[in-house]
């Protein structure tokens, strides 16, 4: 009996980077059975054409195939002027490239390849394909991260590693990056039809790190193997993320088991973020000026946020913002943009608990509130 595939993603055009195995193709599978046009990249020419015909065979009818190592800033732009040239437009980006090295390795461009990789070349990648994006809007920058931005943190006296090195170090502070990524381009394409979130796909049973294994994989992995997710599982937010029509005005979320959650504290720190931008500018060698600058929230004026976008909320955000100085406890990790309940809203426009990271509780707790008497509910 022949399959019939529902098509909701027909008409549209989605580039997966890193996606000759693993969760990347695993995305790219789920979402050219859904009828996208498929674009992927790999760094091995055999490997990136043998996950094309599987894609092909699968349902995907229209699968571009490009060849780079986007550890090499040089390959990145060579690759964002072939798709700039063969395709006309980019409906969802995905950001999945990515990789751990538990040893210090240099990229060409002289730098660490865990943050060049991992962050520079979804920054720098972005960026060239960002006017693309906006002329085929609505669009979507998605980008795969990690819960290991929980323990991550920005040393930014030593982004490379230089002075002290560790594999889960690196990697932690490259998917920190990741998020910080998202949420300070949400922020800056603010206006525009282009959203940007990130995402944890879970501990999936894939060869990651298989090039420069930390000792506790080589241990542990054997044993865990039978209880990790499968490619296909952990692609299921990434599919989710990039494709579900509720999620289109929905931007600067970070998302797990294909649900909103909030992010590490780190991740919200929006000088910590805006120093970031800088840095990748200037070590991808672009003027800060040129990326973005003029969809800049803080630039602008308006607003700051670090939530999932969505239109009703825009009563409450300047509320939020001009009450949180009255009420905001150091220390706290909640002490950060969220939604508000505000009785004397006239408006009339309530957000439901699952459109937002935090519990029923939180969203439910008006600003009006006292302390004790929130203790006394």
């Amino acid at each position: 009996m022949e399959h019939v595939h529902s098509t909701p993603m027909a008409g549209t055009t989605v580039l997966v980077t890193g996606a000759t195995s693993g969760i990347g193709k695993a995305t790219a599978l789920g979402l050219a059975t859904m009828g996208a046009h498929l674009a992927i990249t790999g760094r091995n020419p055999e490997r990136t054409e043998s996950a094309a015909r599987e894609i092909r065979a699968a349902g995907g009818e229209q699968v571009d195939v490009f060849v780079a190592d986007l550890s090499s800033q040089a390959e990145v732009r060579r690759l964002a002027t072939e798709i700039l040239q063969q395709l006309p437009r980019i409906n969802v980006l995905v950001n999945n490239v990515g990789g751990y090295w538990d040893s210090r390795h240099v990229t060409a461009d002289g730098l660490e390849h865990t943050f060049a990789l991992n962050h520079l070349a979804p920054f720098l990648l972005t960026n060239l394909l960002l006017e693309r994006l906006k002329q085929s809007a609505p669009a979507r920058v998605v980008t795969v991260a990690s819960h290991a931005q929980a323990m991550g943190r920005m040393d930014f006296d030593d982004l490379q590693g230089e002075r002290s090195y560790s594999g889960a170090r690196a990697y932690n502070q490259s998917k920190l990056a990741n998020v910080m990524f998202t949420y300070e381009l949400a922020g800056r394409l603010r206006g525009t039809s282009v959203t940007a979130n990130a995402l944890h796909p879970g501990v999936v049973r894939t060869a990651f790190g298989a090039e420069d294994p930390a000792g506790f994989q080589r241990l542990l992995i054997p044993f865990l193997r039978p209880f990790l997710k499968t490619p296909a599982q952990g692609a299921a937010t990434s599919i989710h993320v990039a494709s579900a029509p509720g999620l289109e005005p929905v931007s600067g979320g970070y998302f797990a088991n294909g649900k909103p959650k909030q992010s590490s504290k780190r991740s919200y720190d929006e000088a910590a973020a805006g120093r970031l931008w800088q840095v990748s500018a200037d070590l991808v060698g672009f003027p800060v000026r040129s990326l973005l600058s003029t969809h800049s929230a803080r630039s602008s004026g308006a607003p700051s946020f670090r939530t999932p976008w969505i239109p009703e909320w825009t009563a409450f955000l300047q509320r939020l913002n001009d009450s949180r100085t009255h009420h905001q406890r150091k220390g706290n990790p909640h002490d950060y943009p969220r939604p508000v309940h505000d009785r004397n809203d006239r408006t009339g426009g309530r957000v439901a608990a699952d459109h937002h990271p935090v519990t029923r509780r939180r969203l439910l707790r008006s600003p009006h509130r006292s302390r004790s008497q929130e203790h006394r509910r």
